[in-house]
């Protein structure tokens, strides 16, 4: 029997990486993609020592031309997709709206947007080809939920966009028995902070007092990774087979205290 094969955006570090790993782990061969070409090559290395065929793309999410590459690498190294997770994305510059650059506004839009866009609308023409397949897109708390981040305007609209890009596609795909559901961690053990530009933030914030910390279910701590990864794991999987257009939150409470 084939192994199934996935496709995994961001795959280099945080959830991209803890998903790459719980698939390979769960028996799924995997087309990996990343703009940083070292890790993802490691990482590549590292997974295929579990015994499945793993393929590294190099390149930007938000370009057509890199990520018609990977589809011609899905084509030609696999001739099918069962499983997208579209999980690169950055947190960009969180600044005061009129501090907020247009081209800082973009660049977050960029990614975190077209490059949901970029990676469903070269994938599913893929999984309609099979008549089924299953798609998470990673998004967050931040715009569903949680409002108290200073500045992240760019950002949480980015994320609210795609639980409903989520939803209204739940229903464009349901046909060609494509299921699509989203993520919304919360505050995760990653390295996206690092990344991140906070500016001017006191003029931004509004002051939030939490009781006992940020996230009910850990007195504090942050979820890992792997919190994250299993639960896209179960999504993509047939326990989930009755599930499409869902938003399922990962954050031990923590968006129910803002």
């Amino acid at each position: 029997m084939a192994r199934p094969v996935a496709f995994v955006t961001g795959a280099s570090s945080g959830i991209g990486l803890a998903t790459a790993t719980i698939l390979a782990s769960s028996g799924y061969d995997l087309a990996l993609f990343d703009l940083n070409d070292e890790p993802l090559e490691n990482l590549a290395r590292t997974l295929r020592q579990q015994g499945g065929k793993v393929v590294p793309v190099y390149g930007d999410v938000a370009s057509e031309v890199d990520m018609d590459r990977a589809i011609t690498a899905i084509r030609s190294d696999f001739g099918r997709l069962d499983a997208v997770v579209a999980n690169a994305g950055i947190n960009g510059v969180w600044a005061p709206i009129d501090d907020l650059t247009p081209d800082e506004w973009d660049a977050t839009i960029r990614v975190n947007l077209r490059g949901t866009y970029l990676t469903l609308n070269r994938t599913v023409p893929l999984m309609k080809d099979r008549g089924r397949g299953s798609i998470v897109v990673v998004a967050s708390i931040n715009g569903v939920r949680t409002f108290t981040n200073p500045g992240a305007t760019a950002y949480s609209a980015t994320k609210a966009a795609q639980v409903a890009m989520t939803q209204q596609l739940a229903l464009e795909l349901g046909r060609h028995g494509i299921r699509i559901n989203v993520v919304c961690p919360g505050a995760i053990e990653t390295n996206i902070e690092a990344s991140t530009e906070i500016r001017h933030r006191e003029e931004a914030e509004v002051p939030v007092i939490w009781p006992e910390g940020s996230v009910p279910i850990t007195g504090g701590d942050p979820g890992r990774a792997n919190d994250v990864g299993k639960i896209i794991m179960f999504l993509l999987s047939d326990a989930a087979r009755h599930i499409t257009g869902s938003p399922v939150f990962v954050d031990g409470g923590q968006g129910l205290l803002s």
